[in-house]
């Protein structure tokens, strides 16, 4: 192997968690769920969500401001329990992407890097209820670092953390415009439809799963 391809060698995983390794953990789709399931008005609780989201997170809310700010703001016929125990179970994994990345890493000896957009809470339990810390090296999660995506310091602070040269990282994301941000870094990136597409740019890239 040449100088060259020893520098452009893969070496490390940057992955996003919704919409690639699990379902969104709380997104529109979710919400409406909740809307309909609690009985809430949609617009007006949509609304609210869409005012204070990005603070929740980036961190700088905790779970129960957020939902006293979209809920509970006013009295309910159901408890915060009962909400976040909901919330909480709009979690699904995708097994065929948690394995894939497993065998990646296995095979391939390579690093895991999470760079997600997650609230502290939710991000705390999907990585407990489907196990990622025992695949993930780091967790570059928006409510850990106070900044996240689009903001491409995201990515800057995932390279320096993870002491990964662009050159020898691979994002998979499923938002077209954080893979043209981290493109635009240097950090080679698939957009994520399905897992077959994925597992062919993959291997298109020199990482096969197994033999």
């Amino acid at each position: 192997m040449t100088n060259m391809e020893r520098s452009t060698e893969i070496r490390t995983l940057f992955l996003d968690i919704g919409g690639v390794l699990l379902t969104d953990g709380w997104d529109h789709h979710a919400r409406k769920r909740a809307a309909k399931n609690f009985k809430l008005e949609w617009a007006e609780i949509e609304a609210r969500h869409q005012l204070t989201f990005d603070t929740y997170e980036e961190g700088k809310l905790t779970l129960e401001e957020y939902l006293g700010r979209v809920v509970f703001y006013q009295k309910r016929p159901f408890t915060r329990a009962q909400f976040r125990r909901f919330m909480f179970a709009q979690s699904k994994p995708y097994p065929q992407m948690i394995e894939l990345v497993a065998q990646l890493k296995a095979r391939h000896g390579l690093e895991i890097v999470v760079v997600s957009n997650e609230a502290r809470e939710l991000n705390v339990h999907r990585i407990r209820k489907f196990k990622l810390e025992g695949l993930v090296d780091t967790f570059i999660s928006s409510c850990f670092v106070h900044i996240r995506k689009p903001d491409a310091d995201m990515f800057r602070l995932a390279l320096d953390i993870s002491q990964a040269p662009a050159c020898q990282v691979v994002y998979i994301e499923n938002t077209p415009m954080f893979v043209q941000i981290a493109e635009g870094l240097g950090i080679r990136s698939i957009l994520h439809t399905d897992y077959r597409s994925t597992c062919a740019k993959l291997s298109a890239l020199g990482l096969e799963a197994i033999e």
